[in-house]
């Protein structure tokens, strides 16, 4: 793992975890323990809206924290209900937070190459539906990362589980003086919540 994702987890505690979050993600934690002791393949898939944001945060780090803490068979994936494009700041973010990021094609609706680790399967990012063919069809979890999707978004089909662990749009700071910070601050608080889970899985 790249050292500088390192050091962030290094930092992270489950202590800074609400016990309100606790009691939302620990349906996932159960989940993912389930799969594990069945030996059998762990799907995550992150839905939100566009696909844009926090569905690709979440896709990103929780691949990273099943890394980090040796889980196995873990796949995870991210689409929307729509799609749109993964927003540049998102991939910005991350380089900035130690990612090696790849821009694997120039078009309205970029491919992306995420990285986390030299030897490390990068994590492949576009905006697409949550149903595309380039998702699971069954036997994976939804996790739902925001309010519209949840809502708009009543059946996800395939899904065996679903989860809505909500978090807010970093967008509402777009084209402020706040924009950096709260993409950063946004990103670590999906990658906490992500340690979280996986912490508690091994």
């Amino acid at each position: 793992m790249y050292p500088k994702i390192k050091e962030l987890i290094a930092d992270f505690s489950v202590d800074n975890i609400s016990d309100e979050r606790k009691q939302i993600l620990n349906p996932v934690v159960e989940f993912i323990k389930d799969k594990k002791k069945k030996n059998e393949a762990i799907r995550l898939n992150f839905i939100c809206t566009h696909n844009s944001r926090r569905s690709h945060l979440s896709q990103i780090w929780a691949q990273t924290m099943a890394t980090y803490f040796g889980v196995q068979n873990v796949n995870c994936y991210s689409g929307g209900t729509e799609a749109t494009a993964m927003f540049p700041k998102v991939a910005e973010t991350l380089e900035k937070q130690g990612f090696e990021i790849l821009k694997l094609s120039e078009s309205t609706n970029p491919v992306y190459a995420v990285k986390y680790a030299a030897n490390a399967h990068a994590v492949i990012c576009f905006s697409k539906t949550y149903d595309h063919s380039f998702n699971p069809k069954s036997d994976y979890a939804a996790v739902m990362t925001c309010n519209n999707a949840d809502v708009g978004c009543p059946v996800v089909l395939g899904a065996e589980a679903r989860f809505p662990v909500k978090f807010n749009d970093p967008k509402a700071y777009d084209g402020t003086e706040l924009m950096d910070a709260k993409y950063a601050e946004r990103s670590l608080e999906i990658a906490q919540e992500l340690f979280y889970v996986f912490k508690n899985v091994i």
